[in-house]
């Protein structure tokens, strides 16, 4: 494993340049295996864990999907606390921020940063939830895109750039995982399911956030400093990629269940109209009937 960690690093070092030193013996970030078998290990969990689940029963998981979203919701919002007050503090510019100028702050973006790449690693929970709960509609290939690859990318950018321009993403994406997390954590509570109403402007708010990081990293393309141009190039095509996929995922899961919603009432409403009534209809009232006989 040692020699295997020291030809990946060699190769790494070519490819990429030195690293960073200030995150030199960090948690997971030495070496890339781990993240690398993390990864593997929940895109082979992904396969199986339905599998697994076919002829089982679905896990409830209530009380440990609140305390879940709960603690990724205070996480979220201590990330982006952070990142906001390390950027006032460093005088962080908009328009293209290096590595090495924000002083003190930039160790504090750094440390914070580290936080949401291990948040990434927590987030695969999401999924295996969704399989203990046989929700398997919920993983879908952005689903499994997204989570799979931003621990990768974070291992990457926090080895070689772990502060300056690439806390803008990072800001954003706390915030939104701040609402997120918190409508998870409470459509957990049936009592409190008729309550929420924002589940479709978080979507929104995922895709207002890809194209701002997009205007934000080109703006370090028109006005360069010393922050790498290559990672600000990964970062825009990156970005491009999850805003094809979440407008896919927005248009078959609001626009096209709107679209079935307006047809079944214009449906239901000729049937009324022509004297008759769907099967569903009368299967319903015949339940009805016959509950009421049992009472």
């Amino acid at each position: 494993m040692e020699l295997m960690d020291k030809t990946i690093n060699s190769y790494f070092d070519v490819w990429l340049g030195p690293r960073d030193p200030r995150v030199k013996g960090w948690l997971l970030l030495e070496n890339y295996t781990p993240t690398f078998i993390f990864s593997v290990l929940y895109l082979l969990i992904v396969w199986l864990g339905p599998k697994y689940m076919r002829n089982k029963q679905p896990f409830s998981c209530r009380g440990i999907l609140v305390i879940y979203n709960l603690g990724l919701t205070l996480l979220s919002l201590y990330m982006f606390y952070e990142l906001v007050t390390g950027v006032l503090e460093g005088g962080y510019n908009f328009f293209c921020q290096d590595t090495h100028s924000g002083g003190e702050a930039d160790m504090k973006i750094i440390r914070v940063l580290w936080w949401y790449y291990f948040s990434k690693l927590i987030e695969f929970m999401d999924t295996f939830f969704f399989i203990l709960r046989k929700n398997n509609h919920q993983i879908t290939v952005l689903h499994v895109y997204h989570h799979a690859t931003m621990l990768n990318i974070w291992w990457f950018v926090m080895n070689w750039v772990p502060c300056g321009h690439s806390y803008f993403g990072a800001t954003l994406n706390s915030f939104i995982h701040v609402l997120m997390y918190s409508y998870y954590g409470l459509s957990a509570v049936p009592a409190m399911r008729p309550y929420l109403w924002w589940k479709k402007y978080i979507t929104q708010g995922q895709l207002i956030q890809f194209v701002l990081t997009i205007f934000q990293t080109s703006c370090g393309v028109v006005w360069p400093c010393a922050f790498p141009q290559g990672w600000l190039y990964f970062q825009i095509s990156y970005m491009i990629s999850l805003i094809i996929l979440f407008t896919n995922f927005y248009i078959q899961t609001y626009n096209k269940k709107a679209s079935s919603r307006r047809k079944e009432y214009q449906n239901g409403s000729m049937a009324v109209a022509n004297g008759y009534t769907n099967s569903f209809s009368s299967l319903e009232n015949n339940v009805k009937q016959r509950k009421q006989r049992k009472d």
